[in-house]
């Protein structure tokens, strides 16, 4: 299958160059030129199918042109060696619990995926040239891809991460790893970060001398794998009789919710999905005027939704046809300050006993508000409460229990390069390690 650039100015790319690449020519993000519907048999069916089983039917659809199926469904088992368990938490609510990982968040799912599909693409190329993944976190995502990529074969990882900005817990799980991970603190914002990683691609200076790719969402391998755990929070669902699902996600970046929106499009019967943002709320303020106007970050309690120009916004556009009322048919938005998203772990956890990180609780609340009384809502809990127990402990009133695999990063000693916000130091320094 061949893959378009949502900006339309760059040539149409092969799987491989997308997922080597990251960012196509023209500063766009890649797109599959057809979206598969899945049989109407898969659906009768789904309940009774294994998660795995399950994801190796939606990586056929997605990547089966281009990867021999053995080699395909190697790399989904080996991603998927834990599970994505829906929980009931109060009537008709349920949290899809995406921490159960190796650094206990969502995007261990598609780090992992990408690290074992761009590793396969390496091992088939003749030059041996080390790829450096550059990867821009507000959190979670770089623990996920740090120690997705950790000690694989010519591969080195620069995670950029905003100075102060993440859970003293979420920078141990990308600061203290070593071998071919390196951390970037940056003297800025994560839309700092992402920045700086977009114009290292477009930098032809820094590209004749490094293999450059990208593990944030803008890469498809990162994101497209996000859309097994919605068939499977169905297949979980139907399981138990239930239907006219409405998902509510936490949402920062927009590449979760984007796989959401593709497995709907791939016939997954989603009634409705509702976008769930913090105090930066560039997307909420779109579904209300049908204006896109991005602007600076600005920090709170739910980091990893701390982003002020979200990357994925152009390939939900996209995929609507650039239709703001397409777009506003099939999702709904809410906005939440930190005294609410504090709140609604406090009472979520008092009434039933449920323990929700600050993204999941943006989740919970809006279906609170949102959900209809014939419908069945499901958030996504997308990280262990334990990660952000300074937080989430003086809200409750009660100590966090650490998982002991959460521990083990934080005995480790912190190792990060610290950087200004400025791309010519990022390049001055990218080089450097070059010569």
């Amino acid at each position: 299958m061949k893959y378009y650039s949502t900006n339309n100015q760059a040539p149409l790319a092969s799987l491989e160059k997308a997922v080597v690449k990251g960012l196509a020519e023209d500063r766009g993000l890649y797109m599959p030129e057809r979206i598969k519907q899945l049989p109407q048999e898969f659906f009768d069916h789904i309940q009774d199918m294994t998660f795995q089983q399950v994801a190796c039917t939606v990586a056929d659809a997605f990547f089966g042109e281009d990867v021999p199926q053995a080699d395909l469904h190697r790399i989904v088992c080996d991603t998927l060696q834990f599970d994505c368990p829906i929980v009931p938490v109060k009537n008709n609510i349920y949290a899809l619990e995406l921490f159960h990982g190796p650094t206990l968040a969502f995007k261990d799912v598609g780090a992992r995926f990408m690290a074992r599909l761009l590793q396969y693409f390496i091992k088939k190329e003749s030059d041996g040239r080390e790829v450096n993944v550059l990867v821009a976190t507000s959190g979670d995502t770089g623990s996920a891809v740090a120690n997705g990529f950790l000690g694989v074969d010519g591969i080195h990882v620069f995670v950029l991460y905003p100075k102060g900005k993440v859970s003293p817990i979420q920078e141990c799980q990308f600061t203290t790893l070593g071998q071919n991970i390196t951390a970037v603190e940056v003297d800025g914002v994560f839309d700092d970060c992402q920045r700086l990683v977009k114009s290292a691609f477009m930098d032809d200076e820094l590209n004749r001398h490094m293999r450059l790719t990208s593990a944030n969402s803008i890469n498809v391998a990162r994101f497209l794998p996000q859309a097994f755990y919605y068939f499977w929070a169905y297949a979980q669902l139907k399981k138990r009789g239930l239907t006219d699902i409405v998902v509510c996600v936490p949402s920062g970046n927009f590449g979760n919710i984007c796989a959401g929106l593709f497995a709907k499009r791939m016939g997954l019967p989603i009634s409705h999905f509702i976008a769930a943002n913090n105090a930066n709320s560039v997307f909420y303020e779109y579904l209300q005027t049908g204006r896109y106007e991005a602007r600076p970050s600005v920090q709170t309690i739910a980091n990893a939704m701390d982003v002020g120009d979200p990357s994925n916004f152009a390939r939900i556009y996209d995929l609507y046809g650039k239709s703001h009322a397409r777009i506003a048919a099939d999702i709904s938005g809410c906005t939440y300050t930190d005294a609410q998203i504090a709140d609604t772990i406090r009472t979520a956890y008092s009434t039933t006993g449920y323990l929700c990180d600050p993204h999941g609780a943006c989740g919970l609340r809006a279906l609170e508000e949102q959900l209809q009384a014939d419908h069945v809502g499901v958030f996504l809990e997308t990280a262990h409460p334990a990660k952000f127990k300074d937080t989430v402990e003086p809200i409750i009133g009660t100590s966090v229990q650490i998982p002991p695999r959460l521990a083990a990063f934080m005995q480790g000693e912190k190792q990060s390069v610290p950087m200004t916000a400025a791309f010519a130091d990022f390049k001055s320094w990218l080089l450097s390690l070059q010569a």
